[in-house]
């Protein structure tokens, strides 16, 4: 009787669970299909009737037109310099406050917390006059730098109080070996730490990959727009259909979700690794 049971309860958490994988996969389902498809078709046949044949048109007018290439290496390059960098700035500021023990390390980590709160509204201004001021309004640098600043305050927070649980015995051990602060660092915390760091590059890349408002803000050439602001801009301006639109929405997120799949593995390793400490 219990054995029926589990396979009842089994089987019902099985179809809850594909059921939300239906509902979640629904609209990039819709993307997909209304990105192939023609507008005589989307007339006739509305959002949710089938394609009736695959059309590409609309993919290539996007491509050309925003000149997507140049968009993704501009996405790619900020990103990816974002991830890298702010992982680099959150491990040594988090080494500092967890495991060096600075005096006021709880007000500085509320500091931290706070900035993380602190709408994007309500920095942008002063954002927009220090990048003039120094001469690096309208460049990827500044986008870079002011990304870095702000991904880097959720990952000191977060790694701070990971790093504060750091096993005190591995560092003793390897300062008995003779490692200074560096080695210590670079050869005992950043090695055990590594799934937690593998997790902020995936969300780092992923987060800054997504940002529109500071970027529409901060990139007015058209050389130096991202993806999200390039769709932005151009579906503002009213020069799209509707499946010209669902092409530009399709190749925005395949680059991230790509991304995403590819750095799978180590995201799940890295979250299961967090969830067992």
């Amino acid at each position: 009787m219990t054995g029926a049971r589990n396979v009842v309860a089994r089987r019902t958490v099985l179809g809850v669970l594909v059921v939300g994988a239906v509902i979640t996969a629904f609209p990039f389902l819709l993307v997909l299909m209304n990105s192939v498809k023609s507008p005589e078709d989307y007339t006739t046949k509305g959002p949710l009737g089938l394609p009736s044949g695959i059309y590409l048109k609309g993919i290539t007018d996007f491509w050309v037109r925003v000149d997507f290439g140049e968009k993704l290496v501009n996405s790619t390059v900020i990103s990816g310099s974002v991830a890298v960098l702010a992982v680099v700035v959150s491990i040594l500021m988090a080494y500092a406050l967890g495991i060096g023990r600075v005096k006021g390390r709880t007000w500085i980590i509320a500091i931290f917390l706070l900035a993380n709160l602190m709408p994007q509204e309500a920095l942008i201004y002063p954002l927009y006059y220090l990048a003039k001021e120094v001469d690096l309004y309208d460049t990827k640098l500044a986008v870079i730098i002011i990304f870095t600043a702000i991904q880097s305050a959720f990952g000191v927070y977060l790694l701070s109080s990971v790093l504060s649980t750091f096993p005190r015995e591995i560092i003793e051990a390897a300062r008995i070996d003779g490692a200074n602060r560096w080695q210590v660092l670079w050869r005992v915390v950043v090695p055990l730490s590594w799934p937690t760091l593998s997790v902020l590059l995936v969300f780092f890349f992923i987060w800054t990959w997504n940002e529109f408002f500071i970027p529409m803000i901060m990139l007015v050439s058209n050389d130096n727009q991202t993806v999200p602001v390039a769709i932005g801009v151009l579906q503002g301006q009213r020069l799209m259909d509707v499946t010209a639109q669902s092409a530009s929405a399709l190749l925005g997120i395949v680059p991230a979700v790509v991304f995403f799949l590819i750095f799978q593995r180590t995201l799940t390793r890295g979250i299961a690794v967090g969830a067992v400490k």
